[in-house]
């Protein structure tokens, strides 16, 4: 299917707007533009509505985070989704990932719980994935005070999907129960080569280039890029783990890799839904406002999700 035309637009206005590429930026640089281009651009009209959002600090690894809690409307009580917003581990925040955590607290019908956790390079790896375990084993011996029930699940986008992998896997080992996990084009193979990272990657927002560049500073000094918390397809073993719904995006450089965890989730005996959005591009659930396709892809999958988590 060719590139969904109104995304197709969106790529041209910002090519002809001229701003340097991130990867020949600095982190700080980087997290101001991807602010820019999310939170930014968002008009008052275009922010999702929610019961009520509530900014507090969870425990992280080495010390509180900032964090979100976005309770939906209704009767409840919910259950509880820790969300990691996506950004290479580089840039990104509760702000740019605003309107996505509020729409999966809408439409999967769930509390939801934004954790902010440390950036590299300031705090390279493993402190993202440490600060998100911790955040999610305190969520989860804090479900009632949150407002949740006794149903868990985590969820995440790109790097914020390759973080609620690993909380998923390290969880499972804990013994503490997940009932769903929502991977959002999720990175989850640092040591992989996919089709897909050649054939997406250049012109489709993510490039291969800057992938790379958010490695780097992430994972760059670590010497083993199999280490399950990086990539978590590499887990020794996968089973008892909790349902899946990855989606991933035709024109993404990650679409090839979150198949792959797909289908190795299955083949753990693990129930994996995928989701692969014809015509879409990585970042199109930031989308709905300029695509059409955009937005009824997000809604079938926050759906599909809400289905895992309201068994």
């Amino acid at each position: 299917m060719p590139l969904d035309p109104h995304i197709a637009a969106l790529l041209e206005t910002m090519a002809e707007a001229g701003a340097p590429p991130m990867y020949d930026g600095t982190p700080e640089a980087g997290r101001a533009q991807y602010l820019a281009l999310t939170a930014g651009a968002r008009a008052p009209e275009q922010v999702v509505p929610v019961a009520s959002v509530e900014n507090r600090t969870v425990p992280g690894a080495e010390g509180d985070l900032g964090a979100r809690v976005y309770r939906p409307e209704g009767e409840g009580p919910f259950p509880t989704v820790v969300f990691f917003h996506g950004g290479g581990w580089v840039i990104g925040d509760l702000d740019t990932h605003d309107n996505m955590a509020r729409t999966i607290c809408r439409d999967s019908r769930a509390l939801v719980v934004a954790v902010d956790y440390r950036l590299a390079p300031e705090h390279p790896f493993p402190a993202a994935a440490a600060d998100a375990v911790a955040a999610a084993r305190w969520a989860a011996a804090h479900l009632h005070e949150l407002g949740g029930d006794h149903r868990l699940a985590v969820a995440g986008d790109s790097a914020g999907g390759n973080l609620a992998a690993a909380v998923a896997q390290q969880l499972h080992a804990d013994g503490t129960a997940v009932v769903a996990q929502f991977l959002v084009y999720p990175a989850v193979d640092a040591a992989g080569d996919y089709p897909s990272r050649t054939e997406n990657g250049e012109g489709y927002l993510l490039e291969k280039a800057t992938m790379d560049w958010f490695y780097g500073h992430y994972a760059g000094a670590w010497d083993d890029a199999k280490d399950p918390r990086l990539s978590p397809l590499h887990a020794p073993d996968l089973a008892g783990l909790p349902p899946a719904l990855i989606v991933t995006a035709e024109f993404d450089p990650l679409r090839d890799e979150g198949a792959a965890y797909g289908e190795a989730l299955r083949a753990a005996g693990v129930e994996a839904e995928i989701h692969c959005h014809a015509g879409m591009i990585h970042g199109f659930f930031d989308m709905a406002a300029v695509s059409p396709a955009a937005r009824a892809a997000v809604e079938q999958d926050c759906a599909g999700f809400g289905e895992l988590l309201h068994r």
